[in-house]
């Protein structure tokens, strides 16, 4: 747990690293910006307040401490962020599970490629897929 705890910016922060854009009870993590070293609430954050792009940690820079919980104020490093299961692993406040679909604003993640197999018995099955893929696209 740190002693102190670093300096978060963001627009209109509360005591737990909520902002603006991001309001939810878990929404309690910043993050050291690779391009600043500077703590920031969120992405949106960052480009409202900084003057440059936000640059990625990649993977070798995983074990760079870049997490801060707001809960606590304990730092983590990358990689016991993204293995934490959404939780803090210093005081266990739940962070916010839907904050995985960010991660590629911040981390370099790599993509795992799906591949399905080819359906058995003609393409009436895979015209089915690609029409339930479209109905998916339609709620986006």
């Amino acid at each position: 747990m740190a002693l102190t705890s670093p300096k978060v910016r963001g627009v209109h922060l509360d005591s737990q690293t909520r902002c603006e854009h991001y309001r939810g009870p878990t929404d309690i993590i910043a993050i050291k910006m690779k391009c600043c070293g500077l703590y920031y609430a969120c992405k949106d954050c960052h480009e409202t307040l900084a003057d440059h792009p936000i640059a990625v940690w990649l993977e070798s820079e995983w074990s760079q401490q870049a997490v801060l919980c707001g809960a606590c104020a304990a730092t983590l490093t990358i990689l016991q962020y993204m293995q934490s299961d959404s939780r803090c692993p210093a005081c266990r406040a739940q962070f916010n599970s839907r904050c995985r679909y960010h991660d590629h604003y911040y981390f370099h993640v790599p993509q795992v490629a799906e591949q399905s197999p080819e359906p058995l018995g003609g393409g009436a099955i895979a015209e089915q897929g690609e029409l339930n893929q479209s109905e998916d696209d339609s709620h986006r």
